[in-house]
């Protein structure tokens, strides 16, 4: 499964809870993109979560 190169953020794992109360397993996944970044100047494909993209940590190629 793809994890943030930049961050490190991967799934993550909680509980459905219905009006009931009754609970189910759940996983809210990170959105991820493979994209073209420059390291150390030279282009690489990595993949970055949107927010990573947003706030600059990355430099696009």
């Amino acid at each position: 499964m793809a994890k943030c190169a930049v961050c490190g953020k991967s799934v993550n794992f909680g509980n459905n809870v219905s009006h009931s109360h009754r609970r189910t397993n759940r996983i809210q996944k990170p959105n991820i993109k493979h994209v073209r970044c420059k390291v150390n100047g030279s282009t690489k494909r990595l993949y970055v979560c949107t927010r990573c993209l947003r706030s600059g940590a990355v430099e696009r190629a």
